[in-house]
């Protein structure tokens, strides 16, 4: 339903797939970051491992010592996860979270190219992509999806340095869950990140009696945000935590609402605010306005997600 809908107008795919549904105005686009030759996309077969979809347990797995795509264990969920690049002395893990309804595929050519100088990894949250469905009838909050991002670390990172670099719903995630874990999170970039009261501001903005497209738009954000979307994820308003002076890079995209023209200018006001919102996550954060980029920053302008990730995990190498 959600993606059929999201063929109707750009405006909803940027608010609904920020908020987790995973609508995409184009739904080619969605997979434009789709697996290819290289180091970030290998399986696990390619990489020395018996399939890709065997599970790794214990002793027989060390999240520093693989390239390509295997399923590992958390908290007993099959979680898929990718990882690439060579780990470097004292070089935080890079930690790339795709938006709702994305699987890690979704921000694999990011992932090669950070590989060559960077250890990288991704995963699928559970009802993303090769995981996991989450338990039916049950939704998820930001304590379950925070448990299994510190499961996935606990795997892939050890006790290493981590930057969570997130896309839309990846991005509000990594945003509420490093300031409780500044242990271990030593950076963050957000990538057009699903601002922090979506719902809240999504109400002010578009009034209950609108019709047509923005009625779609302000209800299916709001339907979305109750966890109807394929994580099952409640994505709950809330202010913005610190996380101390961690350096933060946040993105933002140029233009998205054209196609709601009687709430655009509203509606895009309503997502600059909340990126600005995001701002307060750190002493040391940065908001950019990512030139000729609609939602997916990643694939539209993939030099600057790129300059920005690499910014952040050469500032976490050398913070003191």
């Amino acid at each position: 339903m959600f993606r059929t809908l999201a063929k109707a107008t750009a405006a909803i795919a940027v608010v609904c797939t920020a908020a987790g549904a995973g609508l995409a105005l184009d739904e080619g686009r969605a997979g434009a970051a789709t697996p290819t030759a290289g180091a970030a996309t290998r399986t696990a077969s390619s990489a020395g491992a018996s399939s890709a979809g065997s599970a790794f347990t214990g002793s027989d797995f060390t999240g520093s010592d693989f390239t390509g795509t295997r399923k590992i264990r958390v908290d007993g969920h099959s979680v898929n996860v990718s990882c690439a690049g060579r780990a470097h002395r004292g070089r935080p893990l890079v930690m790339l979270m795709a938006g709702g309804g994305e699987g890690l595929d979704n921000m694999a050519a990011l992932q090669k190219s950070l590989s060559r100088t960077n250890r990288v990894c991704s995963y699928d949250r559970l009802g993303e992509g090769a995981s996991d469905q989450p338990a039916a009838g049950t939704l998820q909050t930001m304590d379950d999806t925070g448990a299994l991002l510190t499961g996935v670390l606990d795997r892939l990172a050890g006790d290493r340095p981590v930057v969570l670099a997130g896309h839309s719903l990846g991005g509000y995630i990594a945003a509420r869950y490093a300031p409780g874990h500044t242990d271990r999170v030593k950076g963050l970039v957000l990538l057009d990140a699903t601002i922090p009261h979506l719902t809240r501001d999504m109400k002010a903005t578009i009034p209950a009696d609108a019709t047509g497209v923005p009625a779609q738009v302000r209800d299916g954000a709001i339907a979305v945000n109750e966890g109807q979307n394929p994580e099952q994820f409640v994505i709950a308003d809330g202010p913005v935590r610190s996380a101390g002076h961690i350096p933060v890079e946040i993105l933002k995209h140029e233009s998205q609402y054209a196609e709601v023209p009687e709430y655009g200018p509203a509606l895009e006001k309503m997502w600059a605010g909340g990126q600005r919102e995001w701002q307060r996550i750190s002493t040391r954060s940065s908001l950019t306005t990512a030139k000729g980029s609609g939602h997916y920053i990643h694939t539209d302008r993939p030099d600057l997600a790129l300059k920005a990730v690499q910014k952040v995990a050469h500032r976490a190498a050398h913070q003191h």
